[in-house]
């Protein structure tokens, strides 16, 4: 059975040229890049080099890149370092709703040291209206963060315009370009960003490797204590093979964005078109065209997206849902819910998210197993029921295809 990759942004294969890259530093280059020895001196190069690759991906200085273990680290340590560094000027901070939780999580921690934070819902396509960004700044708002792309629904956000709005208040504003980096161009100048997120698995680089984008000048509290590292805002021995692996894959795709999206976009087409066309009961989340290339997301009216993930997985192709459907609880994407769909309809959407190695022809069979699978998954009682069944191992009266 040949299997079929779809879920690429949850993570991506490491880029051969990146493997390539690594591994020198996994054996014999294993100098620490803080010694002043000549291995230390080696591993330095490597390490200034790959922050140059992850500026040039940014258009950022090389200087104003720091180095953390992934995107949720770094958007930890923009949100609770800017919100610390500028407490004295206030205490507000505005999300929007459909935020990672790698971002929402910080803000309830934040509200429990005294802030307030105020979360954005956006419309039923996953847009952030600019003005409403702007009508919700007081004279107490210190940080903004939007993503500039949605995980779960693939919806661009309009942050060029957003961060002019922000910027004119004299209130920080950060960027989770997790999603986004290496899918669409970054200029965090023409953004007007403090801060930006991105993470090299993301991107075809390893995990274990991502960085926070800080603006020259801009106050920072860092999260740990204990080094003089990344410019004391992050310190610990730097995690210097995986970030030489981030750092060309990051070169990568900055010079391949025009041709990934080119092989991108019709595949989402096609796949789009035959399930809404040939599929019973389905709609597309997220918006119609602001979308990344990779990105479909679906709802099955009346199947659990967790059965369709099962039996997809089954038949050898990985895909993901928004819901999270474990110890017999269920909860709905807070993405979808944000958008408007009920907690019935979020727990019915799987989303598709293309890379680099899949084909049209790929496509199709995806479209296949799901013309063969629907039928036989869509029960008489609700999404939700069946989603339990699954957790009891029960088929419920319909041929649920449990994953082994």
């Amino acid at each position: 059975m040949s299997r079929i990759y779809v879920d690429h942004n949850s993570t991506t294969p490491l880029l051969p040229e990146a493997l390539a890259a690594m591994q020198p530093y996994l054996t014999d280059q294993f100098g620490n890049p803080s010694s002043i020895h000549r291995w230390g001196r080696s591993a330095h190069v490597a390490l200034e080099a790959a922050r140059t690759q992850i500026a040039h991906l940014l258009g950022a200085f090389p200087d104003e890149i720091i180095f953390t273990s992934g995107g949720t680290e770094a958007n930890n340590l923009a949100l609770q370092g800017l919100a610390e560094a500028r407490r004295s000027r206030g205490r507000h901070l505005i999300l929007s709703a459909i935020e990672h939780l790698s971002v929402l999580d910080v803000g309830r921690l934040l509200e429990t040291r005294g802030f307030r934070v105020s979360y954005l819902p956006p419309d039923r396509d996953g847009l952030i209206d600019p003005q409403q960004v702007a009508d919700a700044c007081t004279d107490e708002t210190i940080l903004v963060s939007i993503m500039a792309a949605n995980n779960e629904v693939g919806t661009i956000q309009p942050i060029e315009a957003i961060g002019r709005l922000v910027k004119a208040r004299d209130i920080l504003f950060h960027v989770d370009a997790v999603q986004a980096a290496g899918k669409l161009p970054i200029d965090v100048g023409r953004w007007q960003a403090d801060g930006v997120s991105v993470s090299a698995h993301k991107l075809y680089g390893p995990k274990g490797a991502g960085a926070l984008y800080l603006r020259r000048g801009t106050s920072c509290q860092p999260l740990l204590a204990g080094g003089h590292h990344e410019q004391r805002f992050r310190p610990g021995t730097e995690n210097l093979p995986a970030i030489v692996g981030f750092g060309v894959a990051a070169a990568y795709a900055h010079s391949h964005l025009e041709q990934e999206s080119a092989h991108l976009l019709p595949l989402r087409a096609h796949l789009e078109r035959r399930l809404l066309g040939e599929c019973s009961g389905t709609a597309l989340n997220g918006h119609p065209t602001r979308r990344l290339a990779n990105t479909v997301n679906i709802g099955f009216e009346g199947c659990a997206g967790e059965t369709l993930v099962m039996n997809l997985d089954v038949e050898g192709i990985a895909a993901s849902v928004g819901a999270a459907c474990s110890s017999g609880s269920i909860e709905p994407s807070h993405v979808q819910l944000a958008m408007g769909r009920t907690p019935e309809q979020a727990l019915e959407c799987v989303r598709f998210s293309l890379g680099r190695a899949n084909t049209i022809e790929q496509m199709d069979d995806v479209a296949e197993a799901l013309r063969r699978i629907l039928p036989r998954v869509r029960p008489a009682r609700p999404a939700a029921s069946l989603c339990e069944a699954n957790v009891r191992g029960e088929a419920g009266g319909a041929a649920v295809v449990a994953a082994s």
